[in-house]
């Protein structure tokens, strides 16, 4: 569920003059505020995206990256454990081994 930021229109209560809210989406948004019931208007949120830097950082995080190297050839940046370096197309045994970073 996401997190709504939210303003009082009038002065703060307890919980401040802005405050954050988890509800679904499908929700409305709030009109008053849930703690003292002032009238309330919900902000513009920044997004926060964080995407890895490293192939380290991929590694880590179970992914796995693959640097073109010649035509059909490409080397296992986040290679783990047994997995090739060097993948060739054209042998099927370098192929990295998905099904073990592939997890419910």
């Amino acid at each position: 569920m996401p997190v709504y930021d939210y303003e009082h229109l009038g002065e703060g209560c307890d919980i401040g003059r802005c405050f954050e809210w988890l509800q679904p989406m499908a929700s409305d948004k709030l009109t008053t505020c849930p703690h003292c019931g002032g009238k309330v208007r919900r902000l513009v949120s920044r997004v926060n995206i964080a995407t890895p830097k490293t192939n380290a950082d991929l590694k880590n995080m179970g992914f796995t990256k693959l640097v073109r190297r010649d035509d059909g050839v490409y080397e296992n940046v986040t290679a783990t454990g047994k997995e090739s370096k060097i993948w060739d197309s054209r042998k099927p045994e370098t192929m990295p081994d998905l099904k073990a970073k592939i997890r419910d």
